[in-house]
């Protein structure tokens, strides 16, 4: 599978994502010659347990999120970030685990915007929204280097693109820049054969960022 590293847009001090930082990074992916492809979406679900005994609490997971990609339609992933666990399973768990009553979904959000080709890489830019509202809560990107699925040899092609891509939205002036935080793979017990189990776990490791600025920003507020 196509190695690929997934960042995220992290605001200046003092200022916040919108749509119209979107709308640059959209027309930026454009301007170095992009080749639109369509539409993408991801969702991640945060979950929270019922408790049928108080006493149960402190043995359950409280950061157990779920995920489905784009290119596993078929699978569902599981994350628990404290005890670094990534699961892939069939993605009719998500109707079993409703049917069990164990745990429900605390919180969901859409991660969707538009894929573009650029020779040999495959990028995603996106927004991430919770499920039934328009309310901007972040800006995502995936960059995707077909050519190789090893995470080390593609190290340097990846740093290389990342720059150019990070010089060209500097010229735009915008309040903030692109941020790729690379988890480390050994503890889940990734190898360096890159799969959709990587893709969950950068996307709950962007996820808890969100979640960390967003606090921050709200704390100045």
């Amino acid at each position: 599978m196509p190695l690929k590293w997934v960042l995220h847009w992290q605001p200046n001090a003092g200022t916040t994502v919108n749509t119209q930082i979107l709308n640059e990074v959209t027309q930026c992916v454009e301007s170095i010659n992009g080749v639109k492809e369509g539409r993408w979406k991801a969702t991640l679900t945060f979950y929270k347990p019922i408790l049928r005994d108080q006493s149960q609490a402190p043995e359950l997971p409280r950061d157990f999120l779920g995920i489905s990609l784009p290119e596993q339609p078929n699978k569902y992933y599981f994350i628990i970030r404290g005890q670094r666990i990534v699961l892939e399973a069939d993605s009719s768990i998500q109707t079993i685990m409703e049917k069990l009553q164990s745990y429900k979904s605390r919180v969901a959000l859409y991660f969707e915007g538009f894929q573009y080709q650029l020779g040999d890489f495959q990028l995603r830019v996106g927004k991430v929204t919770p499920t039934h509202s328009d309310n901007l809560r972040g800006i995502i990107m995936e960059v995707e280097y077909l050519p190789l699925s090893s995470m080390d040899k593609s190290r340097q092609v990846m740093e290389e693109f990342v720059d150019i891509w990070q010089e060209a939205i500097s010229k735009r002036s915008l309040p903030g820049h692109f941020m790729h935080m690379e988890p480390n793979f050994v503890e889940f017990g990734l190898s360096d054969h890159y799969s959709s189990q990587h893709t969950a776990v950068q996307y709950a490791t962007v996820m808890a960022q969100l979640i960390a600025t967003q606090s921050v920003q709200a704390a100045r507020n």
